[in-house]
């Protein structure tokens, strides 16, 4: 079990996912034991900073300026907002901020500078930063290192076969490529995906192997049960039974050992027994907050309850890795290049997706 494995393939995973539940159970709460603490949980709390008009395709996403879905858009919070929320998600036993905003790249000017400060600020209450900003340059990651970003998120959602079934207007490798210039910094990376989109078995193997076959592997995993809503192109997909959600967090934790593995959006459609099993299973991570980015999430209270039921412990901030030093702008060596990547845009056509597209208008 020491030994991290970077070689998977489908089948090996497949096989993995395939077994008998109570083996599989076994297996993974074997494996989670001796690389993590089975009793400790990290609560995270999800903002967005930025919500609504991304001009992505997205079929999941209700933040895609092209669908219908009367989310409420709003401009870039201020930073003196973000610390307020901070502070109150670490009274409530939060120990990571994820910011999110609904941008298909990061772009170099005034906002970036702000998210910059941001992180600075969030560092400073000595609470682990996470953001999700689409993709970025590795000068771009370079200077989140050092306003003191704890990971960067860049979910690959999906395998690279169904991606083409879910997005059309960015590549599954723009995926990778900002992954691994995340990897050229001290920044850990997040990257998981969403079960339930209409993928097979195989695709989410197939997810599987991308993120394990990375090497290093990811340090965190979110599994993310698709929160189907109106007006986006997969709102007639059927719920993801909790069985579903069980193996595939167990699967992950059998193929990535030392991952945090994230149990995060679709918990509002579990019972307490069924996100039980997932931490047994190997998931120790949650999301705390009414609301994932725009979708429902249970209330901090319930989970705080939930936590005393099963007698978990929030996991202290930089249990994992050493916190960050924070360089302020002045100091910073990295600065704006005024970069304009050309990022890919597939185009191909996905007909669900311009089917949601004209139904918006």
């Amino acid at each position: 079990m020491s030994i991290t494995k970077h070689d998977w393939t489908k089948e090996e995973i497949l096989e993995i996912y395939n077994k008998p539940l109570m083996d599989l159970l076994y297996e993974a709460a074997t494996v989670h034991r001796a690389f993590h603490d089975p009793n400790v949980v990290q609560v995270s709390t999800l903002l967005s900073i930025k919500t609504g008009g991304c001009p992505e395709d997205c079929g999941y996403c209700p933040q895609a300026a092209r669908y219908h879905t009367e989310i409420e858009g709003n401009d870039l919070m201020s930073v003196s907002h973000v610390k307020a929320q901070a502070l109150r998600a670490k009274s409530n036993g939060s120990s990571r901020v994820c910011m999110g905003a609904a941008w298909r790249n990061v772009k170099d000017g005034a906002e970036f500078d702000e998210v910059l400060e941001m992180v600075r600020t969030i560092n400073k209450l000595d609470m682990e930063v996470c953001c999700t900003l689409g993709m970025l340059t590795e000068n771009q990651a370079q200077r989140l290192a050092e306003a003191g970003l704890y990971a960067y998120n860049h979910n690959l959602d999906t395998s690279e076969d169904y991606y083409k079934e879910v997005i059309s207007t960015r590549s599954f490798d723009d995926r990778l490529q900002t992954i691994e210039n995340v990897r050229k910094t001290n920044v850990t990376v997040c990257s998981g995906g969403i079960i339930g989109m209409g993928e097979s078995i195989d695709d989410r193997a197939g997810m599987l192997v991308a993120l394990a076959t990375l090497n290093p592997q990811p340090e965190s995993v979110p599994i993310n049960a698709l929160v189907a809503v109106e007006g986006t192109p997969m709102e007639n997909e059927k719920p993801v039974e909790i069985w579903e959600m069980i193996r595939m967090v167990a699967t992950t934790r059998i193929v990535m050992p030392k991952t945090q593995v994230r149990l995060s959006a679709g918990r509002t459609e579990m019972s307490r027994e069924g996100q039980a099993m997932c931490f047994l299973a190997g998931a120790n991570s949650i999301f705390a907050g009414d609301k994932l980015l725009t979708t429902p999430n249970p209330d901090v209270n319930e989970d705080m309850k939930m936590f005393e039921l099963l007698g978990l412990k929030p996991q202290k901030p930089f249990a994992k890795k050493m916190q960050p030093k924070t360089t302020e702008a002045i100091d910073s060596k990295f600065k704006s290049l005024g970069e304009k990547p050309r990022w890919s845009r597939p185009e191909h056509k996905i007909e669900k997706n311009i089917e949601a597209s004209i139904k918006g208008k």
